[in-house]
Parts: C-alpha cells; sequence; structure tokens
C-alpha cells in the first residue's frame, strides 16, 4: 500500500488528530484493555465444534478433521487454540484486522495455522481481482494469497481491509486518553490544586527564577505532597479555586469507561463498572454480552473459516458454541429442560449431552424406564 493509504496512516498514527493513538498505545486506557480481554478471552474458551452437512441439511460432528485436532492440540507448535483465537480475535479489534497463514502439510492437509501481527502485513490488489498479502519477519518477505491466510476484518470501507473502531471513534478514544492525561498530571503535581505565590515586594527576574524552582523543586510532585512550605521575601500563597469534583475530573473518567464499553459492546460490569449498577442487571449482563457482542464475532469466525480453510462447496463447517453463555441461570434452564422433555422436544439424555454429561448406560435406562 502507497505512504498516503489511510489505514497504513491509521496503524502508525501519522493521521493527524482524526487518528493520535495507535492500537498498542489504546491499550494502555483500561477501559479498552479490559473490553479487548474481555471479549477476546471469552471467544478463546469457548468450545469450537467441526460438523459435516450432509444432503438433507443434517449436521453430524467429525472429531477426526484435521481443524477438530488442531482445537484439540494445538493451532501450532507455539500456540494452543485458545491462544490462537485470542490474539487473531485481539487484534482485529485493535487494528481492524486480525491475519492467520493457513499451513498444510506434505499430504496437502490443514496441519496448522500461524497467527500474524498486522503491523508485520502488506495488502495489494492484483490485476485478477484477488488480494495478495506480503508477510515481513525476521525471515524475510513471503507472498500469500487468498484462501492461503485467514483474514478477520472489522467493518471495512472499501471491502477488502477493516478499519478499527478506535479510528473510527478517534475523538472519543483521544477524550477519553485526554482525561486520563489529566489525572495523571494532577497526581504527578502532588494531588492538590496549583496556585500563585503573592508578595506586595517587586521581585527582581533572578529573585523570580530562583524562587519558581525552589518551590517546584521542594514542593510539587506527589512525593511532595503534604510538606510545609516556607515562605520567603515575604511572599503569599494563594490556592487556585479549583478542584476535582469542579472540574468533574473523575466524573469524566467514569464517563469514559461508558464510552469505550459502548464502542465494543460490551456492557460496563463485564469490566467492573458497577456505577449505576444493581443485582438484576449484572446478572443480564453476560447474557446482553454474549447476545450482542460475541454472536456477531464468533459468526464472523465461522464465516471467515468457511470461506479460507474449508473448500469451495465444502459440506464442513465449525460453530463456536456459545450456549454456555446463552444457558441461563440454573433453575430457569432445568425449566426449560423440564418442559422440553414433557412435549417431547427431547429425551433425557440428550438433556444430559447439552449439559455435558455422557449418557445413561443402556440397563440404567431400562431400569428407570
Amino acid at each position: 500500500m502507497k505512504s498516503d493509504d489511510p489505514y497504513l496512516a491509521e496503524w502508525f498514527g501519522i493521521r493527524g488528530g482524526f487518528s493520535s493513538l495507535s492500537p498498542r498505545a489504546a491499550e494502555n486506557l483500561s477501559a479498552v484493555l479490559a473490553c479487548v480481554n474481555a471479549i477476546s478471552t471469552a471467544l478463546a474458551y469457548v468450545p469450537v465444534i467441526v460438523y459435516r452437512r450432509d444432503t438433507n441439511g443434517n449436521r453430524a460432528e467429525v472429531p477426526s478433521h484435521p481443524l477438530a485436532r488442531l482445537v484439540r492440540s494445538g493451532a501450532n507448535d507455539q500456540m494452543s487454540w485458545p491462544d490462537f483465537v485470542e490474539h487473531l480475535v485481539a487484534g482485529t479489534l485493535l487494528s481492524g484486522n486480525g491475519v492467520a497463514v493457513i499451513e498444510n502439510g506434505s499430504n496437502g492437509q490443514l496441519s496448522g495455522l500461524r497467527y500474524i501481527p498486522w503491523n508485520m502485513v502488506s495488502i495489494s490488489e492484483l490485476q485478477s481481482g484477488r488480494l495478495a498479502y506480503d508477510v515481513s519477519d525476521q525471515r524475510g518477505t513471503r507472498r500469500y494469497l487468498e484462501g492461503e491466510v485467514i483474514h478477520l476484518r472489522d467493518r471495512t470501507d472499501d471491502g477488502k481491509v477493516g478499519r478499527s473502531r478506535l479510528s473510527r471513534a478517534a475523538d472519543s478514544v483521544n477524550s477519553v486518553h485526554a482525561a486520563n492525561e489529566h489525572a495523571a498530571a494532577f497526581l504527578r503535581n502532588g494531588a492538590s490544586p496549583s496556585g500563585v505565590l503573592e508578595t506586595d515586594e517587586k521581585l527582581s527576574a533572578e529573585v523570580a527564577k530562583r524562587l519558581g524552582e525552589s518551590w517546584a523543586n521542594r514542593y510539587s510532585g506527589a512525593n511532595n505532597a503534604g510538606k510545609t512550605p516556607i515562605l520567603e521575601e515575604g511572599l503569599k500563597w494563594k490556592a487556585a479555586q479549583i478542584s476535582p469534583e469542579d472540574a468533574e475530573l473523575l466524573e469524566t473518567r467514569r464517563f469514559g469507561v461508558i464510552e469505550i464499553c459502548r464502542l465494543f459492546q460490551v456492557p460496563p460490569p463485564i469490566v467492573q463498572s458497577y456505577e449505576n449498577n444493581t443485582f438484576t442487571n449484572a446478572a443480564q449482563a453476560g447474557l446482553w454480552f454474549a447476545t450482542f457482542c460475541l454472536s456477531p464475532w464468533a459468526r464472523k469466525i465461522e464465516a471467515e473459516f468457511a470461506r479460507s480453510v474449508f473448500p469451495s462447496s465444502s459440506a464442513y463447517e465449525i460453530e463456536m458454541d456459545l450456549s454456555g453463555f446463552l444457558r441461563g441461570d440454573p433453575e430457569t434452564r432445568w425449566n426449560a429442560h423440564k418442559i422440553a422433555i414433557d412435549t417431547g422436544v427431547l429425551d433425557t439424555d440428550e438433556v444430559r449431552q447439552i449439559e455435558g454429561w455422557n449418557p445413561r448406560p443402556a440397563t440404567q435406562n431400562e431400569v428407570s424406564d
């Protein structure tokens, strides 16, 4: 891509005020880090199942598929499957793009998936319309084509390269960053409002400079907080009439957490923001999180694997099982199971399977019947 490309500029933070924070710098904001961790680790935790769909549309699990083996044994020699998914999703949330190379063995079967940081990738469009991915690392530069990489994208502007939410909402992110910088400076200055030194005497430039330096060295900064100043030259201290509450600094920082949560579609209780929270909506936060945040990302991952990993018109597909998040509380869940059994929708063994238990032995079923 050219140096004036907006996506390249976004990554290196050279887009003026529109994107002054790089993805890694944005992680210094605790709310950004917490939201990214919440989404990526949750998706890394869920079971991934490979299915084969028959001509009637029925699905059967295929535990012997190469991808299913990677889920169990690890995406590659250096990464477990949860580590791989966590890196892929976190990279996508921060930069708008997550890339992984599809590795095949000598028999042509899938043998591994290798995560590639986005800042090591450059994309170009070939005359055929296909995208080429040039990956540069310590081993040099190698080109991969579509079908040889997994490319998970956040929403794009051109249908090719994803654009991060951090850049789309740059003003909001920069405002949160500015509030944090203000708070850090406030603490560095001793967590007390600034003020002025007054005197009825006329001070020479040399004396004024000396007094200023002496005051800064002795009484400024968090380490000097609480010291009793000794004034000379007829000086009087007049504190500025401003406080963090007056400036609404604390409230601004609280609102900044809500802004970031809104950006990533994460309920505030998920990132330990419990202001204006009740037990009822905290209990529902996990369900909301799974329905409106995790489910869309899971669907994106499933669709990208179907497009890139499985052959065209393949009968195979993957499913990221979010049922653990969507099951609700035990009382509600078991009441639903009872209704399903009473109406003949499910039998007891199917309910046991949903709960993660093995079917009962046949002899035990006969006795219970």
